[in-house]
């Protein structure tokens, strides 16, 4: 059953009218080049590679953004950026097939929830113009929670709500980005404000909010065990149609499926490469 739900998902990926929103299980199988390591994704992975390896009491190794909340209050909002901009901001990790799949179709709207740059360089190998939106925390100097980049020529300019070219495709990276700029959705402070004007309406662009009706989302290797990405992706999917769209998750919790059904998403129990193995057979299996 799940191989003809998927076939019927490929066929209607390309119309647009599915939003792919892509979570930190998309990232298995990316390793460092030189040594092998595979790219700290999950939450424990993150934990780790911030403390060198030493795990944290079992309170703050819950979620990555307490931890970093913790490791804020002691050395200050700049040691995150510069650690998530040491891991993310190389380019010495392998190339992920999935990200390769997506640019592909040339869709008109990705949701990427990882701080990663995979997506963004395949955009860029393409030489594809797009619209960049990186998620913000605690700005005082503008209503917005969020940073707007028109990339075009190979470079990534800065530009202004009233710039956008709403006809091109977009990236939206809600928790952040090193690429152009390192900015980052990260501590529990920073998801406190981000979520907060999530749900006043303030941290979408207008012209997304109008685009994204009655769109269905496509979740691959995201999982929803954490508040945070409940509440995230409860914002970031308003207005969709009904039903909201598909989650894979292969061996999904009990809390998933409550929130799968609350949100009037169908969950599929698959692993996201099932997905990627029927549109691309030829791609390079993950580990």
């Amino acid at each position: 059953m799940n191989n003809s739900l998927l076939k019927e998902i490929l066929a209607q990926l390309g119309s647009g009218e599915i939003v792919p929103y892509l979570g930190q299980g998309v990232l298995r199988g990316v390793v460092d080049r030189d040594t092998g390591k595979p790219i700290p994704a999950d939450s424990d992975s993150l934990i780790l590679a911030m403390t060198g390896g030493q795990p944290m009491s079992p309170r703050l190794m819950y979620e990555f953004s307490r931890a970093a909340m913790h490791l804020e209050n002691k050395k200050g909002r700049s040691f995150i950026e510069r650690f998530l901009t040491q891991v993310y901001g190389g380019d010495n990790w392998t190339p992920s097939a999935v990200h390769q799949w997506l640019t592909s179709l040339d869709l008109p709207y990705i949701i990427d929830c990882n701080r990663d740059t995979q997506l963004q360089h395949c955009y860029i190998a393409a030489e594809r113009k797009h619209t960049l939106v990186v998620g913000a925390a605690r700005l005082a100097a503008t209503p917005y929670r969020f940073d707007l980049y028109h990339f075009a020529d190979g470079k990534y300019r800065k530009i202004a709500l009233e710039q956008v070219d709403t006809a091109l495709p977009v990236i939206f990276k809600p928790h952040g980005t090193p690429l152009p700029k390192p900015g980052y959705v990260a501590s529990d402070a920073d998801f406190v404000d981000y979520i907060t004007e999530l749900m006043g309406g303030f941290a979408i662009p207008d012209w997304i909010k109008l685009h994204r009706k009655n769109k269905r989302y496509l979740f691959l290797g995201q999982h929803f065990n954490r508040d945070t990405e409940r509440m995230v992706m409860s914002d970031m999917i308003y207005d969709a149609a009904e039903p909201a769209g598909w989650v894979l998750i292969d061996q999904p919790s009990d809390k998933e499926r409550k929130v799968c059904e609350r949100k009037n998403l169908q969950l599929i129990e698959a692993d996201w490469s099932s997905l990627l193995a029927l549109a691309n057979p030829s791609a390079t299996e993950v580990a």
